[in-house]
This record gives C-alpha cells, sequence and structure tokens, in this order.
C-alpha cells in the first residue's frame, strides 16, 4: 500500500517543493497584478512559472550527448514572447500592455530559476518584480517628470495631452 502511495505522489523529474515554489512566486506577482486590475492575474501568473519550471526541469531530465535543455529554455522564451504579444494593444496610437507583456516574459524567467538557481533565487526574483511595479508606480505618482510622452497615463479614449 505504501508503494503504492509513493506511486501515486512520484512526480520525477518534477519536484513537489518546485511546484510549491512556482506557485508561490506565481501568486507574488500575479496579486500585484490582479490588485491593479491587469491581464496577467494569479492563475496566470502562476501557471506560467509552473509551465517554465516543468518545461525547464523534463529537458534537463532527457539531456544527453544528442539533446541540450538550454535549446528548451530558449523555445519557452520564444513561446512566453508570443503570450506576451497577446496582452499588447494599440487604442489610439497608445500602446498598451507592455507592462503585462514584460512580467510574462519575466515569470518565465522565475519559473527557469525555480529549475536551474534554485528555489530562493526564484522567490528573490518574484519579490524584485513586485517591487520594480509597485515602487515605480510610486515614484510616477510623486513626480510628474516620469508620466510625460508614452508614460503618461492612459484615461478611456482620450489621453491627458
Amino acid at each position: 500500500m505504501t508503494d503504492d502511495w509513493s506511486l501515486l505522489l512520484d512526480i520525477a523529474p518534477l519536484t513537489w517543493q518546485g511546484i510549491l515554489v512556482c506557485l508561490v512566486c506565481g501568486t507574488i506577482v500575479g496579486l500585484e497584478r490582479q490588485l491593479r486590475g491587469k491581464p496577467v492575474g494569479i492563475r496566470t501568473a502562476s501557471l506560467i512559472v509552473l509551465g517554465t519550471y516543468a518545461f525547464v526541469a523534463l529537458a534537463q531530465s532527457v539531456t544527453n550527448d544528442v539533446t541540450d535543455a538550454s535549446r528548451i529554455i530558449g523555445q519557452v522564451v520564444t513561446g512566453v514572447g508570443f503570450l506576451g504579444a497577446g496582452v499588447m494593444l494599440s487604442k489610439d496610437g497608445v500602446v498598451l500592455g507592455v507592462t503585462s507583456a514584460a512580467t510574462i516574459w519575466v515569470l518565465a524567467a522565475i519559473g527557469v530559476a525555480v529549475a536551474v538557481a534554485g528555489h530562493f533565487i526564484a522567490a528573490k526574483l518574484a519579490i524584485i518584480v513586485v517591487v520594480i511595479l509597485v515602487g515605480v508606480d510610486i515614484l510616477e505618482s510623486y513626480s510628474t517628470v516620469l508620466t510625460r510622452g508614452v508614460h503618461s497615463r492612459y484615461n478611456g479614449w482620450k489621453q491627458k495631452r
């Protein structure tokens, strides 16, 4: 009976700890985005980190003389780029969603970090991402110098000029 449970719970080459770290990191970044009403919320962020971790960990498990796990990382970066492009759009000459696209891109990097660099590195990276997202927003609210041109706030269909 114990062997049945161990077989059921075995997810090698993935680890339950790695999956938990992915979910925590995705939640840290996704919560910030979701609270601001942005397209990349907790579910999306967690799935991007988890999916990237799974691809990289699985690729590392099949590495031999013919295969190269780093190629999988390159393919994931390309695929995530298309996902990020899907959240960007242009309205009245203003491009929206670039920060969400960049967030998707860095979420994939966090997933790679879980698989390659370690769990604490990934968690630190997630915290740095939130500090950047929140910190720059705070700086922009204190200084009009940072909200000029393309960095001005988009207010519906009418942009401040």
